[in-house]
């Protein structure tokens, strides 16, 4: 497996990639947090969940990091992908190999290990629990128990984790660049009696994700977006660039007059 090799500048060149690549292709990233979220005892480590729909997901997980918490990241990406794109595991990423059982087994004891290690920090870890990426509307969601069994094997260690459901959507709305929504859950403290099995707690992120997913829709759709904080807006895009210098000629008014 591919394990962490954090470098701080490596992790300030990605924040500032990734600020600039959103602003090129979003007109804005917007954020709902749940109460609780950034009160979380920085003590206890924490797990956020997400669901898997856009190639954009391994980009915005850091940039949220930087700019809220301030933790010590980490993220789980697939073998194949990060062989391809080793400069991730600078920022805090490792391996996941499926396909060789006692690979995903490291992984998972690897993965309690970092969320267990002492640190001045809250550490946490990122996971998409699809293992691919799907359509965001596909009912039901399918986790994999890898996020259950990293779970369990903090708890026999510790007291309590926190899990946080975070969710992702991306809409056009009047704006010729698209808007990206996140949505992070309010934390649930786990302690080892919580759940009895893995598959108990699997089943209750895949409920939670969907329930979570449906609400985020239903603010879009109705257009309550107003609790939303804005992460990072894009450059101008076409529209208001026109818009901007029709304004700045008032070619608007002198139509109106002739």
């Amino acid at each position: 497996m591919l394990k962490v090799r954090r470098s701080r500048l490596y992790t300030l060149w990605f924040g500032w990639y990734s600020r600039r690549q959103f602003k090129r292709y979003f007109n804005s990233v917007r954020v709902f947090m749940q109460p609780g979220v950034q009160e979380m005892n920085l003590r206890t480590p924490v797990v956020f969940y997400a669901n898997h729909a856009y190639w954009w997901d391994g980009f915005w997980s850091p940039l949220c990091t930087e700019t809220f918490f301030h933790q010590n990241l980490h993220i789980i990406i697939e073998f194949q992908q990060l062989q391809k794109h080793r400069f991730f595991t600078r920022i805090g990423a490792f391996s996941l190999d499926r396909s060789r059982p006692r690979s995903a087994i490291k992984t998972i004891h690897y993965a309690a290990e970092l969320l267990t290690a002492n640190s001045q920090l809250q550490n946490a870890l990122w996971i998409f629990p699809q293992g691919k990426i799907e359509p965001v509307d596909k009912r039901p969601l399918f986790f994999f128990k890898g996020t259950a069994s990293i779970v369990s094997r903090v708890l026999e260690t510790i007291p309590h984790i926190y899990l946080v459901s975070v969710v992702s959507r991306i809409e056009y709305l009047e704006e010729q660049k698209p808007e990206l929504f996140l949505s992070f859950s309010q934390p649930l403290l786990v302690n080892p009696t919580e759940f009895p099995t893995s598959d108990a707690l699997t089943a209750y992120m895949q409920r939670m994700t969907e329930t979570h997913l449906d609400e985020l829709k239903e603010k879009i759709i109705n257009r309550t977006l107003e609790d939303a904080r804005i992460l990072t807006r894009g450059t101008l895009s076409i529209n208001k660039r026109v818009e901007a210098i029709r304004a700045f000629l008032h070619l608007d008014k002198e139509s109106v007059e002739r």
